[in-house]
């Protein structure tokens, strides 16, 4: 079964972390295959909180997608994505 991050993020706050958080996040993309499934489009929030920038990407497995989180780029790139926007990441695994 494939794995997914979800990721819901807010508007951006500081364009240099995003740069240096998006530098890192694509070493860590490359590296584990991921495929960016969704969040360059358009964004309808029907119910709960409004983030309005979400992304969906897809990784091989649950495990690679855990893998990937934890890798120390990634780990590297979390003090950007901080100070980049407020978001919420979950990493979830397909039902086919």
């Amino acid at each position: 079964m494939a794995g997914y991050w979800i990721v819901k993020a807010g508007p951006i706050r500081d364009a240099e972390a995003q740069q240096a958080y998006v530098r890192l996040f694509n070493l860590v993309a490359q590296r584990y295959k991921a495929e960016l499934i969704a969040g360059k489009g358009r964004i309808e929030t029907v119910e709960g909180t409004d983030f309005p920038r979400q992304f969906l990407i897809r990784f091989d497995s649950f495990e690679t997608a855990q893998a990937a989180y934890r890798d120390p780029d990634y780990q590297a790139s979390l003090p950007f994505a901080a100070r980049m926007s407020d978001r919420e990441l979950s990493i979830v695994e397909g039902v086919v």
